[in-house]
């Protein structure tokens, strides 16, 4: 009995390992340091309290990457979801070369996001983009619209770019589930006299909306992490306007070395996505419970 339960440990050993050095250290050590003054430049540091936690707190600049954050996070995913769903229910009636259009609407998901970033800063760029210049060109615009110099632009372009780029995962995951769905379910509804609206909500619904609340938990931590993306476009400009809490959390700790301070505020937001993802699952659970009713 115990070379058994030395052998389950030994096979998961280096799942722990990963987990610890990958996950457990860096949340750790960001808590430890969001109460020093950890500097990159001066090695020694010493405890302080929750003065970074007021410094930030009191910081405009927080508050204003904190509501880009909300902003950037509700609209990609409403973008998302609709735009992903929808793909879904029109590839569920499609009958023939079903696997060539998934597989072209995939694409942009297939794509590592240094590729996508640089393309499209190539495409919106003000002076030699393919986009305003085209624009120009039709008669549309007098002038070169500035996609990524111009505040509402570069915010509205970032966001239909992630949703461009997000979208995919969602019509994956929804035609999966979609898939699921038993065809005898709708009979039953056509020959009870339900329109396609009633067989949407009653049938369709309770079958897939556990998947997509996972996606949207998943997606709303995955997007309000998000930082590759924004950082690569447009680094947080023009004048801070698509500046997200991952960049001024960067910014912070590498353009004034100041890892306290930055630690402080991926803890801040470490507790935030915990909130959020609390809510969101007790209304999973919510959702199982009445399906077990």
């Amino acid at each position: 009995m115990g070379k058994k339960s030395y052998t389950r440990w030994l096979f998961v050993l280096p799942a722990i390992v990963i987990v610890i050095a990958l996950f457990i250290y860096p949340i750790c050590s960001s808590i430890v340091y969001s109460f020093t003054n950890k500097n990159l430049i001066k090695p020694a540091y010493k405890f302080i309290g929750f003065k970074n936690y007021a410094e930030v707190l009191k910081d405009s600049g927080f508050w204003l990457s904190f509501f880009n954050s909300l902003k950037w996070t509700v609209l990609s995913l409403m973008g998302q979801i609709g735009v992903g769903f929808t793909a879904a229910l029109a590839l569920k009636r499609i009958k023939v070369c079903k696997g060539v259009y998934k597989t072209l609407l995939i694409i942009p998901w297939a794509f590592p996001s240094i590729v996508i970033a640089f393309s499209w800063k190539w495409i919106l760029n003000g002076v030699y983009g393919f986009l305003p210049n085209i624009l120009v060109k039709l008669g549309i615009c007098e002038a070169a619209p500035q996609f990524l110099t111009s505040g509402t632009l570069a915010f509205v372009s970032l966001v239909l770019i992630n949703i461009w780029f997000g979208a995919p995962m969602i019509m994956v995951n929804v035609l999966s589930a979609l898939e699921t769905v038993p065809r005898d379910q709708y009979e039953a509804a056509q020959i009870d006299g339900a329109r396609p609206w009633q067989s949407f909500y009653y049938v369709t619904v309770p079958h897939i909306k556990m998947v997509v609340g996972l996606l949207v938990v998943l997606r709303t931590v995955w997007i309000f992490n998000n930082f590759d993306l924004i950082y690569l476009i447009t680094g947080g400009g023009p004048a801070g306007t698509t500046q997200t809490i991952p960049l001024y959390a960067y910014n912070m700790g590498w353009s004034t070395k100041l890892i306290g301070r930055s630690s402080a505020v991926t803890v801040l937001l470490f507790i935030f996505l915990m909130i959020i993802c609390g809510i969101y699952f007790a209304v999973i659970n919510k959702w199982e419970k009445e399906d077990s009713k």
